[in-house]
């Protein structure tokens, strides 16, 4: 079991919530971490990128000039990479980079990477989080006293609109709700945080998928 700390709205501890390991796959997979990682990375590439080779660029096959004999360098078509309006040599394709990991891989992903930063002490609850209008500097003066101001993903239970125009323009901060979590969203910030609404939604999702695979 492992003790998440929990902040009020000032950014004072007020206690501990318990995170169940076996909830979110128990032990921690580096292997399948990365590969979460690398595929939504890929998903990141248009893979538009396209290039005319030598045989797609318009022009002649006939060789320019003779063989020997002319004095100049030896020279085949003028569609050879080494000519002004020739064809790229090892020409790019366009190609879909998208690659597939099973629902229950991702989810799992997901739940590793969760638990990977409880582990480090790099996850925590704001209990009580709430705002009457947009604050940027409020939001930051948490931040800082929790120790989440070099980057973090605040985790919400439902959109507040307050909330996400309080973080939006605070360096390295990322809000999202707790059901859009994946792996990459959680990995990508040093901190991880929850309301303590969004804490209670995804222990009780966990638990619920648990019996369910069972």
């Amino acid at each position: 079991m492992i003790d998440l700390p929990v902040y009020d709205e000032t950014g004072k501890q007020t206690g501990t919530l318990p995170l169940d390991e076996s909830l979110f796959g128990t032990r921690v997979r580096p292997r399948l971490l990365k590969q979460a990682i690398v595929m939504y990375e890929a998903a990141t590439h248009q893979g538009t990128a396209a290039t005319r080779g030598r045989g797609e660029v318009v022009g002649s096959t006939k060789k320019l000039y003779r063989q020997k004999g002319t004095g100049n360098a030896r020279m085949g078509t003028r569609r050879t990479c080494v000519r002004r309006g020739g064809g790229v040599a090892f020409a790019k394709k366009a190609r879909d980079m998208h690659q597939r990991m099973p629902k229950k891989m991702r989810r799992l992903a997901r739940d590793n990477a969760i638990l990977a930063k409880a582990s480090a002490s790099d996850a925590l609850v704001i209990d009580g989080l709430g705002f009457e209008a947009p604050r940027t500097s409020k939001m930051a003066g948490l931040l800082k006293a929790v120790g989440a101001d070099r980057g973090c993903l605040l985790a919400l239970a439902d959109y507040d609109v307050n909330i996400w125009k309080s973080s939006r323009n605070i360096p390295k901060t990322d809000v999202c709700i707790v059901d859009q979590l994946n792996a990459y969203s959680v990995l990508r910030r040093k901190k991880l945080l929850l309301t303590r609404e969004a804490y209670d939604r995804l222990v009780a999702r966990a638990d619920e998928t648990e019996r369910t695979d069972e």
